[in-house]
């Protein structure tokens, strides 16, 4: 009985396992809320709270970047991962705290350690392309 479940779960993508498009865009929202608390992150992250529309816009490439990059039909059309990065300077304190807000946020929500997993080997497979781009 239990083989046939594990096949159908197998061809479920990523995206559809976060909720799709809603499930996405509620992580972000929350992802980012939990980066303007994080005391190691915060910092960057807060100017985005005086600019609504530059929040807005962030979290819509956001969104279509974990989208796309989870199995969506969304096409993410922004900048590479080192282009977006460039010059942050972004190091290993801070590359953590970031994954553990994402971590976290997920985990508040339920999603099974299976997404988190996957979601933690993307963060994972990124982090050359983002620390000290």
């Amino acid at each position: 009985m239990a083989e046939p479940l594990l096949r159908e779960l197998s061809t479920v993508s990523l995206y559809e396992r976060l909720g799709g498009a809603s499930g996405v865009r509620r992580l972000v929202d929350e992802i980012v809320e939990a980066h303007m608390r994080n005391p190691v992150i915060k910092a960057r992250f807060l100017p985005y709270r005086e600019d609504p529309e530059r929040l807005d816009a962030t979290k819509q490439q956001l969104c279509a970047f974990f989208a796309a990059g989870s199995g969506g039909p969304e096409s993410y059309t922004g900048r590479s991962m080192p282009e977006a990065h460039r010059g942050m300077n972004i190091g290993e304190a801070e590359y953590m705290a970031a994954t553990d807000d994402i971590l976290s946020v997920m985990e508040s929500h339920g999603y099974h350690a299976d997404v988190r997993k996957d979601v933690l080997a993307i963060v994972y497979a990124l982090k050359d392309e983002i620390m000290r781009a």
